[in-house]
């Protein structure tokens, strides 16, 4: 199956629940190709009745006033209907490709640019709501009026019609040739509208790296060169829509001479009235509006194909977190979480990430996961709400295997606090309560309080309801954090992931987190990452992770006096440094 064909099929498919309305707009559709050709008729009786014979004025104009008025109604209940398929059909798409691409495992995004992603949510689908709710309807309407204008042709003679509508094949044959050029000079000119979109969504979120280097001058360079791209493409796309109607007209114009030609020799010889044969003409003449319409049309078909290609090259994409056909609702956290020889390799690595962890953290248990950059301590803590599947092992949790788990059921249990603090353009209200359905005022203000927020949110604008601007730039670094650990205090999860919390604070905010978290800590299962030395030294147990595996395993006060250790050369090295010591630096 061809991809056009399997791109077109697909978009059926899309639209199959809103048959009624479809085949509702069909109906019309008829109607008005009948009327269509209805009004080419009474050409006839307007010649051979009313001026030359001056009979049937009355019952004539009526006729036209009548058909007009029909076809005005099934043009209008056609296109209405149509555009409401198509609009609804298209919503559809949009809200499946979000909801494909939102589900999709953290490596997925780790692999596609964000800028693609929204040039496809955005303007790929946009071609397609162009094409469906308005060409897809022309297609069908003018295709209607074409059948209702050559049944009026073979009716008067079947013969003059053939011989007019011979030169039609003569259309399709460029016609299917520049379709397969529009199509790839459209997919050239989708992957710029990506390049504009990746570079919009770079040098905004990026503003004040671009602004520090003095780079503005090349970011516009950039820009205008994508942009530039971007017009060459379409240029090159409108020479091939402009030439389709020129097409058309030209073999119309052949089919018209012939109809003069054979035409006038059917009149002389009694075979034809002036009045068929004007009828005729007429017909003739207004099939060709129709024909010059569906030139455009497939132009905007074509554009409408070569986005969905793209777009169901998203929907296809595998994801690797999938969850069980049956899955386990997980009990609260009550015994460990135990890692079992688990393996671990990204999909683009040069090797593995983790080799053979064998690792039980105990519930209530806090352990810090400590080691240098790239040891592969983030790495295995990303493994626990499963934003990626060991490549070997298993892990349980009280006994069953993750994978055998509803993630909403694990990721349910767990928090996690980060050093790329995430929060979105909304109030703090929101902000803080996010993913809970219902939060009480109470419940808001003991979390703001517990997480060392309350004080500065009290002095914000408008409190609790203050907008924070999109990432939350409208505050300062250990704010945004501790919203962050207001958020997971709200939640109240059962496991805590730490990771770089607040390795880029500075002093008097690390203070005010650090007490934050201590207070988020309380009676949870929590692993620190790479955390101050001041919580790291009260885990239950550390893990020293070198080259992914587990080097060393004990309390801090074990690992200090372990004389040739891992954790023992990275604590005097800080010490060296002058610094305050940590575990270690820098995520993995």
């Amino acid at each position: 199956m061809s991809s056009a064909v399997s791109e077109s099929r697909r978009l059926l498919e899309q639209a199959w629940p809103y048959r009624a309305r479809f085949f509702l707009a069909c109906a019309n559709m008829v109607g008005f190709g009948i009327t269509s050709a209805g009004l080419a008729y009474l050409i006839k009786p307007v010649f051979d009745d009313v001026l030359i014979e001056n009979v049937n004025l009355g019952r004539v104009a009526g006729l036209i006033i009548l058909l007009y008025l029909l076809k005005g109604l099934f043009s209008y209940f056609a296109t209405y209907l149509m555009s409401w398929v198509g609009q609804r059909t298209v919503m559809d798409l949009r809200n499946r490709l979000y909801d494909r691409v939102i589900q999709q495992s953290v490596d997925f995004f780790k692999r596609q640019q964000t800028g693609t992603l929204i040039s496809h949510i955005t303007n790929d689908v946009e071609k397609i709501q162009l094409a469906v709710s308005g060409a897809a309807g022309d297609l069908m309407m003018q295709s209607f009026a074409l059948f209702g204008y050559g049944a009026l042709l073979i009716y008067y003679d079947w013969r003059l019609a053939v011989f007019c509508l011979i030169t039609a094949p003569l259309a399709v044959f460029p016609l299917v040739n520049l379709g397969r050029k529009l199509r790839k000079r459209t997919d050239l000119g989708l992957e710029r509208w990506r390049d504009i979109t990746n570079i919009l969504h770079e040098t905004i979120s990026g503003s004040r790296i671009v602004k520090a280097f003095r780079m503005e001058a090349f970011e516009s360079k950039r820009f205008a060169d994508a942009t530039d791209g971007l017009f060459r493409t379409n240029m090159r796309i409108t020479r091939v829509i402009s030439i389709m109607p020129p097409i058309m007209e030209l073999v119309g114009g052949i089919g018209l001479a012939a109809a003069i030609w054979y035409g006038s020799g059917r009149i002389s010889s009694g075979i034809m009235t002036p009045g068929e044969f004007t009828s005729f003409m007429a017909a003739l003449f207004m099939m060709y509006m129709p024909v010059k319409k569906l030139s455009r049309v497939n132009a905007t078909l074509q554009q409408a194909l070569s986005a969905a290609s793209r777009i169901y090259g998203v929907l296809d994409v595998e994801n690797k977190i999938e969850e069980d056909p049956n899955p386990v609702e997980l009990e609260p956290l009550s015994r460990s979480i135990r890692f079992d020889d688990v393996q671990f390799a990204y999909p683009d690595g040069d090797g593995p990430a983790l080799n053979h962890i064998n690792l039980e953290v105990t519930a209530g248990q806090v352990v810090a996961l400590v080691g240098t950059s790239g040891a592969g301590k983030s790495t295995l803590a990303s493994l626990v709400p499963r934003f990626y599947d060991p490549t070997g092992g298993a892990i349980y949790f009280d006994d069953v295997d993750i994978r055998k788990a509803s993630l909403s059921s694990l990721r349910g249990q767990i928090g996690l606090v980060t050093q790329e603090t995430i929060l979105f353009n909304d109030t703090v209200r929101n902000n803080i309560g996010y993913g809970l359905t219902t939060v009480s005022e109470d419940a808001l203000h003991q979390a703001a309080d517990a997480a060392c927020a309350l004080e500065f949110i009290e002095t914000l604008p408008d409190g609790f309801d203050t907008l924070i601007g999109e990432r939350g730039q409208r505050l300062s670094g250990g704010q945004r954090q501790r919203l962050a650990i207001a958020r997971a205090i709200l939640k109240n999860p059962a496991i805590l992931v730490l990771d770089e919390a607040t390795s880029s604070l500075d002093a008097e905010s690390e203070a005010l987190v650090q007490r934050a978290l201590d207070n988020l800590m309380s009676n949870r299962t929590t692993i620190v990452i790479a955390h101050r030395l001041s919580t790291v030294r009260r885990a239950d147990q550390i893990v020293v992770i070198e080259q992914g595996a587990i080097q060393e395993v004990g309390t801090h006060d074990e690992l200090v006096r372990t004389t040739r250790g891992v954790y023992r050369r990275l604590y005097e090295l800080q010490f060296a440094l002058g610094t305050q010591p940590e575990a270690v630096a820098s995520d993995s």
